[in-house]
C-alpha cells in the first residue's frame, strides 16, 4: 500500500469494527488508503487487535469505544475523529444486535435491547454523519437481507433492519446538495463467528445452499462492496439497499 501522511488520508469511521463483518471493513478501508477509527462497544482486547492488524499491514488506525445508542459518546466518538485527524469522510455503521425468537416467545425487554442498539443506534450514529461528514463523504448503514427473506425466528431483528433500511433512503434525500451518499448493505448468511455460533452442520449446509452461487458469504464478500461504496467508483450510487447475498431470492 502506498504510504500517504495521515493528513492527506481520508478518514473512516466504522462502529462495531472490532470483529466480525466490521472488522474486516476496517481492514479493507485501511487498505483502500482511509485512515480508520475502530469503534467498539466494550471488547477493548478485540477492538486493539483489530488497530494492530492494520497497523502491521502499514495502515493507520486507532481504536475509540463509545455506546452507539448513547449521543455523547458517539459526539465523543467524532469529535475524537476530527481533533485526530481533522474531519470525517466515510462512517460505517457496522454495529448491531441480534435476537432470534419466535415473535410469540420473545422477552420484551430483549426487544426494547435490540431495539436501542440497532434503531436507536443507527438513528444516533446517522445523525453525527450527517452533522459531521466532509464533501464528497458517504454513509454506509448494514441491513441483513432477512428483512426480504423473512425467515421464522427472526422476527424482531428484521423489524430493527427494516428501520435502519427506511432511515438510509430518506437521509440520502435529506442531505440533497452536500455531496454526501448514504446507502444500506444488507448481507445475507455470512461465515462470521457470531453467526456460525450454536449451528450445526446441517443447518449451515441448508443455508450455504440456498445462494445460486452455493456458498456462505464472507466478510471479504461484504467489505468489497462497502470499499466500492465509500470509493470513487461507488459516487452515483445513493439512497440505495444493496442486498449482499449471492443472489438468494
Amino acid at each position: 500500500m502506498t504510504t500517504q501522511p495521515l493528513t492527506d488520508r481520508r478518514v473512516a469511521i466504522v462502529t462495531g469494527g472490532s470483529r466480525g463483518i466490521g472488522r474486516q471493513i476496517a481492514r479493507q478501508l485501511a487498505t483502500d488508503g482511509f485512515t480508520v477509527v475502530v469503534g467498539y462497544a466494550g471488547n477493548k482486547d478485540a477492538a486493539d487487535e483489530a488497530v494492530h492488524a492494520i497497523e502491521a499491514a502499514g495502515g493507520a488506525a486507532i481504536a475509540a469505544r463509545a455506546d452507539v445508542a448513547d449521543e455523547t459518546e458517539v459526539a465523543a466518538l467524532f469529535d475524537l475523529a476530527e481533533a485526530t485527524y481533522g474531519g470525517v469522510d466515510a462512517v460505517v455503521h457496522s454495529a448491531g444486535r441480534m435476537s432470534l425468537s419466535p415473535i410469540a416467545d420473545l422477552d420484551l425487554d430483549e426487544l426494547d435491547a435490540l431495539y436501542r442498539t440497532n434503531i436507536r443506534g443507527t438513528f444516533v450514529v446517522d445523525q453525527q454523519a450527517a452533522r459531521r461528514l466532509r464533501p464528497g463523504g458517504a454513509l454506509v448503514n448494514l441491513s441483513s437481507s432477512v428483512v426480504g427473506l423473512a425467515f421464522p425466528g427472526y422476527g424482531a431483528y428484521a423489524a430493527s433492519k427494516g428501520a435502519v433500511e427506511a432511515v438510509t433512503l430518506i437521509l440520502a434525500r435529506e442531505l440533497r446538495g452536500r455531496d454526501v451518499t448514504v446507502n444500506a448493505v444488507a448481507p445475507g448468511p455470512t461465515a462470521t463467528e457470531l453467526f456460525l455460533d450454536g449451528k450445526d452442520e446441517e443447518t449451515v449446509a441448508r443455508l450455504a445452499a440456498q445462494p445460486p452461487l452455493e456458498r456462505l458469504g464472507t466478510p471479504e464478500d461484504i467489505a468489497g462492496v462497502v470499499s466500492f461504496l465509500v470509493g470513487p467508483a461507488g459516487r452515483w450510487v445513493n439512497g440505495q439497499v444493496l442486498r449482499t447475498n449471492g443472489g438468494i431470492v
